[in-house]
């Protein structure tokens, strides 16, 4: 049984929008190397049009020696999107109807994670519907001030459990959380809701 895990940076007051303007001066050798971890334990990635489309412009043309690039190009991919018309990444699927189902039944179909990047609104849809199992909150030592922030809609106070927590050299903190199930998905709009394109 696969679990949906979320993997998103943040800053420390909760921006998570445009993430190059606070990360690169954070990278260390144990950042990269939990990152590769997670990516590997990974089976398939879903992601959001927006989210997609800049992977999809850039990965084909990466190399690395750590294999970051070969993982990400061969693994299965799904795009959640009603406006995509095809996908050009190899190993990619459109996902435009019954989200909901089809995710439900990848969960079903795959041992390790189904990872998501980034992907706001798309996550925001999902934690609405109760599909995502684990939240790994990258947590920066920047304070942007303004931006977009993944919990910013209005609605009921929601709970987290604490599953995990690692701090890296650079000050980077990777806080990972759980669904309780306690009101996390009152925000705003109805469970059943479109799904959005981010």
């Amino acid at each position: 049984m696969g679990r949906v895990v979320l993997s998103i940076f943040t800053t420390a007051d909760g921006v998570v929008d445009d993430p190059q303007r606070f990360t690169f001066q954070f990278v260390s050798e144990d950042s990269m190397r939990t990152g590769l971890a997670q990516l590997q334990a990974a089976d398939a990635l879903l992601l959001g049009r927006v989210t997609y489309e800049g992977f999809a412009a850039s990965w084909p043309n990466m190399t690395d020696e750590a294999g970051f690039a070969d993982k990400m190009n061969s693994m299965p991919k799904y795009v959640v999107s009603t406006t995509l018309d095809r996908a050009q990444w190899n190993n990619t699927t459109v996902i435009s109807e019954n989200v909901a189902e089809t995710i439900t039944k990848l969960k079903a179909e795959v041992n390790g994670d189904i990872l998501i990047y980034g992907s706001v609104a798309l996550v925001r849809w999902l934690l609405r519907n109760e599909l995502v199992d684990e939240l790994r909150l990258v947590t920066y030592p920047v304070v942007m001030g303004g931006g977009v922030r993944l919990f910013e809609e209005p609605g009921e106070p929601g709970v987290l459990r604490l599953v995990g927590a690692q701090a890296f050299d650079s000050g980077v903190v990777v806080l990972t959380y759980a669904p309780t199930g306690d009101k996390l998905v009152g925000w705003g709009q109805e469970p059943g809701a479109p799904v959005g394109e981010g």
